[in-house]
């Protein structure tokens, strides 16, 4: 195999930044690297830039969020999902999640969602019992405190199938 025509790979270590250099016949892919995530790439023909682009991997948005839920009361887990805002019912729980976001699978594995969560007692007014973020690898950091109920984010789903099903009102 001729080596002008093979592909000619240099990586250089510059704090905090890595330089990959991909060479071959005049053409040049140069990436920029901070950890393992490419920032920043670009293609060069014989000296003169050919194109740019911004490489990074952005999170995925769903339309769904899978979320669990245990009844510490008969000590039952149920997974259940919830579309971007809609309502849905667990026990005397009102759930809405608002946006829902996944890492691309070239990153660390993490689902985070936003929630709204009330809990709905007949003839009392609808209390409020939590407003935020919540994430799949860290269930505690951001929790509902409930005495009859837990819930947590296990994943972001990007479409809704057929045979999705929602839990009862």
């Amino acid at each position: 195999m001729n080596s002008s025509n093979s592909w000619k790979i240099l990586i250089t270590k510059n704090n905090p930044f890595r330089f990959l250099a991909i060479k071959r016949r005049g053409c040049v892919l140069t990436a920029i690297l901070v950890g393992a995530r490419v920032v920043a790439a670009a293609v060069s023909v014989s000296g003169g830039v050919w194109a740019s682009f911004p490489a990074t991997a952005a999170d995925m948005v769903g339309d769904v969020a899978l979320l669990q839920g245990l009844d510490k009361v008969t000590a039952r887990i149920s997974t259940f999902r919830a579309p971007i805002n809609r309502t849905v019912h667990f026990g005397t729980l009102e759930i809405v999640a608002r946006t829902c976001h996944k890492r691309p699978p070239e990153e660390p594995p993490e689902s985070a969602a936003f929630l709204q969560i009330r809990d709905i007692k007949p003839g009392e007014a609808p209390e409020t019992l939590f407003q935020g973020w919540m994430f799949a690898s860290s269930p505690a950091l951001s929790a509902l405190e409930h005495p009859v109920y837990d819930i947590w984010v296990i994943d972001c789903l990007s479409r809704i199938g057929p045979k999705m099903r929602f839990p009862r009102k």
